[in-house]
């Protein structure tokens, strides 16, 4: 059933504040350089200056050995390192860590599957995901994730669960327990030497290896540049990011069949076309199309959202987000990192430019599945000196935090951070990346990558991904004020 722009106006009309505040984490402001915030959020602010408190944990604190800043109180512990960990099978651990997810494993461990974003050739890379036996998709792919192991005695082991995949950016934890790895890469067979196709999904267990054996690509989920996914466990919808620019990328939502049922290896079971894959088209109040999610200035701004047929999922002439007119969806830069909570999913579109109406250094825009509704919750104005510390720009991965709000990992230009930001709008500082990957003259720091909390909620875990550090950190962590 569609949501037509006029039953969406009246909704607006008659709901009002209630439809802007879509999610019980409210709407959230941005960082330090926002363009905009909401009387909620300066409500929330007076009320916790009000009561002698601010949010988060403090300034942070420079790293002696040159890694992470972190608050007083908090500390961190080195769990991979490219180069210099090594797997159960002895290799080095893979580089270019990316999307992880953490899942409860047996005997008290805690298991994470991480992404790896290689691309291209194997020969391109030093440290590629090892082509394991009976993992390997295309053995020319140099991708893949490893599962780590972090035992509750300290101990870390590292294995392969999937190979020769290429550029696995971010992805999704299942609700039955699994990781869906996603390719930002859609290199047909024969190019850059790749053996097969790509530009897929694939489905990682941590737990049992032999769910691994034999990858098959989700090719229902469609083949194109995919950065994240998110499973409504209510509904059974998939919703997936594309990071694609010229023209800009598409968010999307695949509808199982009818009376599919989700859980282990239940995906092999589905034929490459099963469901349905679709696209948005949003409206504003007014019933106005909207062509691109940068035209939002406000945060709090509410966009209805229709979904449209996608003419073919595989695009095997013609790519995705180019088989629709310009009136016929609506598209975004950068759309990243994805994180289901609150009854619905956030997703992150990292910054626009001049390929985009209008330009910003970040959103996070939150979808209510019941309402059909697009919320923008935090708007990051262009910060003009990613040089300084302080701002924030270039959201990418993301997380619901169970102390309230989201933590979000930076990929901007200049200094880059883990940050928070609370229920009604304040954001604050939780790491800054240390590790000069350049020069004295000319610093340059990697972004964060696959950030995601223990399932007891005592660990954050975050990446650094260049060279490929997978970090732990612990601290006095506690619930944070609106």
């Amino acid at each position: 059933m569609s949501l037509t722009r006029r039953d969406f106006a009246r909704n607006s009309a008659i709901t009002g504040a209630g439809v802007a505040l879509a999610g019980s984490a409210g709407v959230l402001a941005s960082a330090p350089n926002a363009l905009a915030s909401t009387e909620a959020a300066a409500e929330g602010e007076k009320s916790a200056d009000a009561h002698g408190g601010g949010v988060g944990y403090g300034p942070l604190i420079p790293d002696p050995k040159g890694i992470l800043a972190l608050p007083a109180g908090f500390e961190y512990r080195v769990i991979t390192y490219s180069g210099r960990t090594k797997l159960e099978s002895g290799e080095f651990t893979p580089s270019n860590h990316d999307g992880t997810a953490a899942f409860d494993g047996p005997r008290g461990t805690t298991l994470l599957v991480n992404n790896h974003e290689l691309k291209g050739p194997r020969a391109n890379w030093k440290h590629p995901v090892p082509l394991t036996e009976g993992l390997v998709y295309d053995p020319a792919a140099s991708g893949g994730c490893t599962v780590v192991e972090v035992r509750p005695g300290g101990q870390v082991a590292e294995w392969v669960g999937i190979a020769g995949t290429s550029t696995n950016c971010a992805g999704g934890r299942t609700p039955w327990g699994t990781w869906l790895t996603c390719e930002e890469n859609s290199d047909r067979a024969g190019t850059n030497g790749m053996t097969k196709d790509h530009g897929y999904v694939f489905e990682v267990d941590p737990v049992d290896r032999r769910a691994n054996q034999d990858p098959k690509p989700l090719k229902f989920f469609g083949r194109y540049d995919h950065e994240a996914v998110v499973i409504d466990p209510r509904r059974g919808h998939a919703y997936l990011t594309e990071d694609a620019a010229g023209p800009n990328g598409l968010l999307f939502r695949w509808t199982p069949p009818k009376g599919f049922e989700y859980g282990h290896g239940r995906f092999r079971t589905l034929a490459d076309d099963a469901g349905v894959l679709q696209a948005p088209k949003c409206f504003d109040s007014g019933g106005k199309f909207v062509d691109d999610l940068s035209r939002a200035t406000r945060i709090g701004t509410v966009y209805g959202v229709d979904w449209v047929d996608v003419p073919d999922r595989d695009a095997r002439t013609t790519p995705v987000r180019k088989q629709f007119a310009g009136d016929e969806i609506t598209r975004a830069r950068k759309l990243e990192g994805m994180w289901w909570g609150d009854g619905g999913t956030y997703i992150v579109s990292s910054y626009a430019r001049e390929e985009s109406p209008l330009q910003h250094d970040g959103q996070v825009w939150f979808y209510d599945p019941k309402r059909r509704t697009l919320t923008l919750k935090v708007l990051l104005g262009v910060n003009p000196d990613p040089s300084k510390d302080g701002a924030f720009d270039g959201p990418d991965n993301i997380t619901v935090s169970p102390y309230g709000g989201l933590v979000i990992a930076e990929d901007g230009e200049g200094v880059q951070h883990l940050f928070g930001a609370t229920d009604s709008g304040r954001t604050y500082p939780i790491a800054r990346n240390e590790l000069n990957i350049g020069t004295d003259d000319e610093p340059e720091y990697s972004e964060f990558t696959g950030v995601t909390f223990s399932c007891d909620g005592k660990t954050l875990y975050a990446n650094i991904q260049t060279p490929g550090i997978m970090l732990a950190i612990t601290g006095p962590w506690k619930r944070q004020r609106r």
